[in-house]
């Protein structure tokens, strides 16, 4: 065994003033990269405040002067808003309609990717980084431009934005579902393989059944933020609720109350279904009864 007493006694002031070195280097480090930080955002947000229609510090006095008028309005025209929420509706369950829809489409476009692209699933492992990087490309671009492109080609409504939101969650929770897919246990698959099973078995039978609780969880997740897609979307003539909020607010003063039932209605569907759906992640992932 070494004697490590030959190699002399530890220099306890030199550690210390390395130590004191490093640390004043890494604040040197911190101190820069966070005066960098700030240099750009300040001259970002000159640039920014310079190219505007309006300046910044000049329109900061009006930023509440639309939210008051709404609410000033609605309340004016309070026995009105039973009538205009059962009037918008059918809006509503459109944006509903379309956000379920894309995302269950999404969903399967998903799931066939992630197994594609996971290593030790996959059936043709060369083709992992092709497939992986066309959920990048899926992902890459938002909804409200694939929307932007497929309504200029095929026209407004509800089909543009459908394929759009499908598109983005199908990259999304591609990725995701692959994730999760890497963990799974090949043991199962292994033993289907032995007895025969082709790939697309292997892969019902001894993958899916092990990752979906949070498979479902993550669809359930993607489904709340497709709502909130799909009614972004009908500002660009996309239909749904959000394209009667459109309306409402460009028409201006005298239809206020439209806007505020319009967001009374997106307000509690949001909160309804992120309880809803925020209810059942929790025992899927628990593994409870639901």
């Amino acid at each position: 065994m070494a004697d490590l007493s030959a190699a002399g006694p530890i220099n306890t002031q030199t550690t210390r003033d390395n130590y004191m070195a490093m640390t004043r280097r890494k604040r040197a480090y911190g101190g820069i990269i966070l005066a960098i930080f700030v240099l750009l955002m300040v001259t970002g947000f000159q640039t920014v405040d310079a190219r505007s229609a309006g300046g910044f510090w000049s329109g900061l006095s009006q930023v509440f002067d639309f939210p008051a008028g709404v609410v000033r309005e609605a309340w004016e025209k309070i026995d009105r808003m039973p009538a205009n929420l059962v009037n918008f509706f059918p809006a509503l369950l459109e944006t509903i309609n379309i956000a379920a829809v894309s995302t269950l489409v999404g969903a399967l476009f998903g799931l066939v990717l992630s197994l594609l692209s996971t290593r030790g699933l996959a059936k043709w492992p060369r083709l992992i980084p092709v497939f992986r990087r066309i959920m990048d490309i899926m992902r890459a671009f938002p909804e409200i431009v694939i929307a932007l492109v497929l309504i200029f080609i095929l026209g407004g409504g509800p089909i543009p934005a459908m394929i759009a939101i499908a598109i983005h969650t199908a990259g999304a929770l591609g990725k995701l579902y692959s994730e999760v897919a890497e963990n799974a246990d090949l043991k199962p698959v292994e033993g289907l393989e032995s007895v025969g099973a082709n790939w697309s078995q292997r892969m019902l039978l001894g993958v899916i059944p092990q990752v979906a609780p949070n498979y479902l969880s993550y669809t359930l997740m993607r489904f709340e933020i497709n709502i909130r897609a799909s009614a972004i979307l009908g500002f660009v003539g996309a239909g749904g609720i959000g394209y009667e909020l459109r309306n409402a607010m460009t028409f201006g003063t005298g239809r206020f109350d439209l806007a505020a039932a319009i967001f009374v209605l997106l307000f509690l569907t949001i909160v309804f279904f992120d309880q809803l759906s925020s209810h059942y992640r929790n025992k899927l992932v628990k593994g409870d009864q639901i």
